[in-house]
């Protein structure tokens, strides 16, 4: 097979390190890598620095487990949300997408993934019992909105989910399916996922 042959060490180590990160090819991240090298060197350093505090300093929030600067993210610290509608998501980009659309002011719960066993992730790899920790102390008539894929993993882990939350006496609902099957809330148009949030429906497994 074809291999580069690449005139420093130190840039060789460089794509190699940029090629790790999902998406970016050999190609792509020798072009990265050179766009680096005619930077100046402050920015390089910024750059650099700004990934080390992320991945060094990131919190994820003791409450909702979304990435937090504080052990509590500003979303729970919020008081003006309401505590007692908490949407269930499979991860961070999920509520940024949720909160773009401004139609949503409950909490959240960001699971950190979702049931796929073809990929070997199963319910203890993800924030499962997190959840129903928190929803045992919960008021009454709190509402649970599943927003997850309505692919085949994302229903699996709606209904496992739900077994797992049905005694604790808690409202449980799915947005409204103005999102085709399979859809990502991630790649939604906010006024369609604002919808979908509107109209939400009892969950039926």
């Amino acid at each position: 097979m074809y291999k580069e042959k690449y005139p420093s060490k130190l840039l060789e180590d460089a794509v190699d390190a940029i090629n790790s990160l999902p998406g970016v090819g050999r190609k792509s991240a020798l072009r990265l890598a050179l766009h680096l090298l005619r930077q100046p060197q402050e920015n390089v350093h910024h750059f650099t620095a700004s990934i080390d505090k992320l991945r060094d300093h990131v919190r994820y929030c003791r409450t909702c487990r979304m990435i937090s600067d504080e052990d509590v993210c500003s979303i729970c610290s919020d008081n003006s949300r309401d505590k007692g509608t908490i949407c269930v998501v499979e991860d961070v980009r999920d509520v940024m997408s949720i909160e773009a659309t401004g139609q949503y002011h409950g909490v959240y719960h960001v699971l950190g993934g979702i049931i796929s066993p073809i990929n070997g992730i199963g319910p203890s790899d993800i924030t499962v019992n997190d959840l129903v920790n928190r929803l045992r102390d919960a008021e009454e008539g709190t509402e649970v909105i599943f927003a997850l894929s309505g692919d085949v993993e994302g229903e699996t882990t709606a209904f496992y989910i739900y077994r797992q939350i049905s005694g604790l006496g808690v409202k449980v609902t799915s947005l409204a399916r103005g999102l085709g099957f399979g859809d990502d809330i991630e790649y939604a148009d906010s006024l369609t996922l604002g919808r979908s949030i509107a109209n939400r429906q009892p969950f039926r497994p």
